[in-house]
């Protein structure tokens, strides 16, 4: 097969993937919902969850997307260096786009700004948004694919704190925001903050943050006693699920940091909804995939 095919094959791939995504949530937010209802003793609550579940399953079963917000496409990419197709990677997702928008089919959500027009492609000035990272001595690439939708974005915020204000400061931070805004963005979330050293830096771990297994802690063991702390600390203002209150708000915290400037602490806030709609696949260099979010791909939609 030549290098043209291969590079469509994986567009149809990528475009089917990402219509799934929008219709079967990964195992480990289901398993989280499933466990965050059984710790609801409330009717309304239970409801809700209920309610929640039904409409994953008809979302699966009528091939719809389960949220009529398909949001803004974004993906994270660690590209090994000696991948063969790296140069054509972009064009390939962009392309990817424009065959789910069709195919699932995706809402139009890329406004250009100030021209203020719906390009109606999901593809505009900077969308599909592509995050790299190049990985030494590899030949394959890991793609996370993520739904950024608008009730989960509308939380998302970044400063710049003086160091006087310490870890202290950034759960004020978290907290602020969480109370303000987390309402509104279908909970029980997945809370993603980020630590650095400006609020570009910060914001863009606090969305990697998103991407990574509910359930796991950062390898260093103070982030993961903060994050488990401003779990709990979250769960006790009792947003429950839709905001409807009950005894959790969040399906998880996860914190991305990085070394910081020692004259600030760059901190920035995104979270997921409920309906976090987002997958992981890897392609080798011959394009072969290994879809690892998803152990029920929905072997009509792939």
């Amino acid at each position: 097969m030549s290098d043209q095919n291969k590079i469509q094959e994986m567009t149809v791939v990528m475009g089917k993937f990402v219509s799934m995504i929008g219709k079967i949530l990964p195992d480990d937010v289901m398993d989280k919902l499933t466990d965050l209802r059984s710790k609801e003793d409330s009717r309304l609550a239970t409801a809700i969850y209920s309610t929640m579940f039904d409409n994953q399953r008809m979302a699966k079963e009528l091939s719809r997307p389960s949220c009529q917000d398909t949001g803004v496409i974004q993906f994270f990419i660690k590209c090994g260096e000696n991948f063969p197709y790296i140069g054509k990677l972009e064009r390939m997702l962009e392309a990817s786009v424009l065959y789910a928008t069709e195919h699932a089919p995706l809402r139009h959500n890329s406004v250009e700004t100030f021209d203020e027009y719906n390009t109606g492609k999901n593809i505009g000035k900077g969308t599909p948004s592509i995050f790299w990272e190049i990985i030494p001595d590899r030949d394959d690439v890991e793609i996370d694919a993520y739904m950024a939708g608008g009730g989960c974005t509308l939380p998302g915020k970044a400063a710049v704190l003086m160091p006087g204000a310490g870890y202290e400061g950034v759960t004020e931070f978290v907290l602020d925001i969480m109370t303000s805004y987390g309402l509104n963005a279908c909970p029980p979330l997945l809370v993603g903050i980020g630590v650095a050293t400006s609020v570009e830096t910060a914001a863009q771990l606090s969305k990697k943050a998103l991407m990574r297994q509910i359930g796991t802690r950062n390898p260093n063991e103070r982030v993961a006693k903060m994050e488990q702390l401003l779990e709990d600390g979250i769960n006790k203002i009792g947003l429950g699920p839709q905001g409807m209150s009950g005894n959790n708000s969040v399906m998880g915290v996860h914190i991305e940091n990085t070394a910081r400037h020692p004259s600030t602490i760059g901190v920035a806030v995104n979270t997921g909804c409920w309906s976090h709609r987002r997958g992981h696949i890897i392609f080798d260099k011959d394009l072969n995939y290994t879809i690892t979010s998803h152990s029920d791909t929905g072997a009509e939609l792939l």
